[in-house]
Order: C-alpha cells, then sequence, then structure tokens
C-alpha cells in the first residue's frame, strides 16, 4: 500500500513538473545547477592540485605550456553554440544547456586570468572571477525565480514598441 502512494505521489509531482515548466525554464535550471556543480567541482579539483591532496597534475604540453581549463570552457562554449544555432528543435535545449554550462563555468572561473591576461588565479586580483561567477548564477537564479514576470514584462514592452511605432507612422503618412 505505501509504495502505491508514493508512486502517486511520484506521478502527480511529475504531472506538475510537466504543467509548469517548460523547456526553457528547465533548461534555465539545468544551467544553474550545472554551473553551480561544475564551479564548485572545478574549485575543488584545482585547490586540490595547486596543495596536491589529489594524484592529479595541471594540463602541461612538452614544451612546458600550461593548459589553463578556460580553453576548454571556450571550446566547449564554440561547440555548443555551433550546435544551438544549426538545431531548432526544444528537445535538444535541456542537453545542450548543461554542455553550456560546464563551458560557462570554466570560462567564468578563470574570468580573472583573461582580464588580467596572467596567471591570478590565486591572487587577490583573482577575487575577480568569484565576483562574476556568484553575479552570474545570481542573474540566472532572478531568472529562474521571477520567470513569468520576464515574459510579461517582455510582451508589454514589445507591446508598448509597437504602438509607438504605429503612432510614428500615422503621424508620418499624415505629414
Amino acid at each position: 500500500m505505501k509504495k502505491a502512494r508514493v508512486a502517486q505521489l511520484s506521478t502527480r509531482i511529475r504531472a506538475e513538473y510537466k504543467k509548469h515548466v517548460d523547456y526553457r525554464r528547465e533548461s534555465a535550471l539545468r544551467v544553474f545547477v550545472t554551473f553551480v556543480v561544475t564551479f564548485l567541482l572545478i574549485r575543488a579539483l584545482t585547490y586540490g592540485i595547486r596543495y596536491h591532496l589529489i594524484p592529479v597534475q595541471n594540463v602541461v604540453t612538452s614544451s612546458g605550456l600550461h593548459i589553463h581549463h578556460f580553453v576548454w570552457g571556450i571550446f566547449t562554449l564554440l561547440v555548443v553554440g555551433f550546435i544551438a544555432l544549426s538545431v531548432n528543435q526544444a528537445r535538444w535545449h535541456p542537453l545542450l544547456a548543461i554542455a553550456y554550462a560546464i563551458g560557462a563555468a570554466l570560462v567564468l572561473d578563470e574570468f580573472a586570468l583573461w582580464l588580467n591576461l596572467q596567471d591570478v588565479y590565486w591572487a587577490k586580483e583573482g577575487r575577480a572571477s568569484l565576483d562574476v561567477v556568484i553575479v552570474f548564477a545570481a542573474l540566472i537564479g532572478l531568472y529562474l525565480v521571477a520567470y513569468r514576470f520576464w515574459h510579461h514584462a517582455i510582451r508589454e514592452i514589445r507591446e508598448e514598441i509597437r504602438e509607438v511605432l504605429t503612432d510614428l507612422r500615422r503621424r508620418s503618412a499624415a505629414s
């Protein structure tokens, strides 16, 4: 009997999720969660590498070039962007959202490096990376929290622009 109730509850919750969460909101939710998790994991990984807590080394070429993780993030964003422009199907959005969030986290985690054009990851200037990550996550969170508001606000702004343009056309035609 208890399993049946849990199954019914699970079915009802899934139905409510499908009713209230469209593919855009699901994509935004996936971006938010994946971005935060990836950022935390990459910070933990870099901390572990720096203080020799894990048996992993930085990626360094045979010539001694250290390949920072924002490079992989840029490649990821380039591929995701191309796929997003090439494929116009809503079913791909949640999957692309995950890849996008991973790329964004890898890039923004080293924001201070490409802002200063030097490796300041662990220096005082490296704080800029944390700041931009917090702002990015907050903006996605704001979008998620006020999803319906933003869509209604955009609809109202579009309507107002249409009315202004219509008035301008009428005045121009009357002149």
